[in-house]
């Protein structure tokens, strides 16, 4: 999976440069999901996780010490790490369906991003060139866990996460199943919530109540990852602030047009095909079980992980419920932004620049 690290601008650097980038290339498609990592049973490309305990080097990804692992875990091209200070934010940036580092609209989003904040990007698997198949927002929480445990190594005091679209329903997901409650030792309390958790669609359990026994090894519900690595690595892999521009509240919304025509392309075969070669986006062809918790129910359990829910009046995808019903949901901040579209590439740089604002801030 490639992975970008856009650093705060220096003093004379023109406005147009966003500073120092960092590139971390796998040098394979990534392997199972297992000691911790986040590329899939399918081969899906991630930030894999080594045997130690951390986003380490092991099946393609990058490793704890800073290298991108290869097929064998062999190490691969030195990723350069910036010094930072203690007191210093990065935002992690997780882009919609279709989207990728390669965007146009996510590298915009990332350089006024930037001049809030250090910024690191991703591609999801089975996005641009990443790895692997898409699930849609279901096993990409991974992705975004390993992202954010790879941002917190490079010595950041605060790690954020925003999302857009689908990025932002998997930002919700990860802000409920690693936040900071559930980290703390004292996190039962939110996994009673989440044990309590239903809504029309299914309830995900969290990973410490779904782990199962499979052969004398504790697993949890996504795949091959040993349980056990979560739990080492869940203060590590939380986020400091969240931010969903544009995401949906509930799952299989086919309430508008481009949504209809979403479904078809990830649940036809000649839609896989249209996402595969038009949108370079390649599609898992299973459908998601179980069905993931939705951003609605996931909402309530990230509190007290500040919680700021963005959405255009405009958006062709999801209505003004979607948003109202998330921050009815649990404690956030809501921005209605009049004339905005759709996600990344309908954000403005204005807009932008108050996000990283809120981000740092927050």
């Amino acid at each position: 999976m490639l992975v970008e690290a856009l650093h705060e601008p220096r003093a004379g650097r023109s406005e147009g440069d966003p500073g120092h980038r960092s590139t971390a290339r796998p040098g394979g498609d990534g392997g199972a999901d297992r000691a911790g990592g986040v590329a899939g049973a399918d081969r899906a490309g991630g930030v894999s996780g080594g045997g130690n305990g951390g986003v380490g080097g092991g099946n393609g990804g990058v490793g704890r010490d800073g290298r991108a692992g290869g097929a064998e875990g062999d190490g691969g091209d030195p990723v350069r790490r910036p010094a930072a200070p203690e007191s210093a934010t990065v935002i992690v940036v997780a882009h919609g369906f279709t989207g990728s580092v390669d965007r146009p609209a996510v590298r915009r989003a990332a350089r006024v991003l930037a001049r809030s904040a250090a910024v690191v990007t991703f591609s999801f698997r089975g996005h641009g060139r990443s790895g692997g198949l898409s699930t849609v927002g279901d096993r990409e929480v991974l992705d975004l866990a390993a992202a954010v445990a790879w941002a917190r190594s490079l010595g950041y005091r605060r790690v954020v996460t925003v999302g857009f679209s689908m990025g932002g329903s998997v930002a919700l997901r990860h802000a409920a199943l690693y936040g900071a409650a559930y980290a703390a030792p004292s996190g039962g309390a939110a996994r009673e919530r989440a044990a309590a958790a239903t809504d029309a669609d299914a309830r995900e359990p969290l990973p410490e109540a779904g782990a199962r026994r499979a052969g004398g090894e504790r697993r949890w519900p996504y795949g091959d990852a040993p349980e056990p690595w979560l739990a080492a690595d869940a203060r590590e892999c939380r986020t400091d602030a969240v931010a969903a521009v544009s995401a949906p509240a509930r799952w299989y919304y086919r309430g508008t047009a481009p949504m209809r025509r979403l479904h078809w392309v990830v649940t036809r075969p000649a839609g896989r095909l249209v996402g595969r070669y038009g949108l370079r986006t390649r599609i898992h062809p299973r459908d998601w079980n179980p069905v993931p918790l939705s951003p609605v129910a996931a909402v309530p359990l990230i509190a007290p992980t500040p919680l700021l829910i963005v959405h255009g009046d405009r958006d062709p995808y999801f209505p003004l419920d979607h948003p109202r019903m998330l921050a009815a949901a649990g404690p956030s901040e809501l921005w209605l932004e009049p004339g905005m579209g759709h996600a990344e590439n309908a954000a403005g740089d204005a807009l932008l620049g108050r996000l990283g604002d809120w981000l740092v801030r927050a």
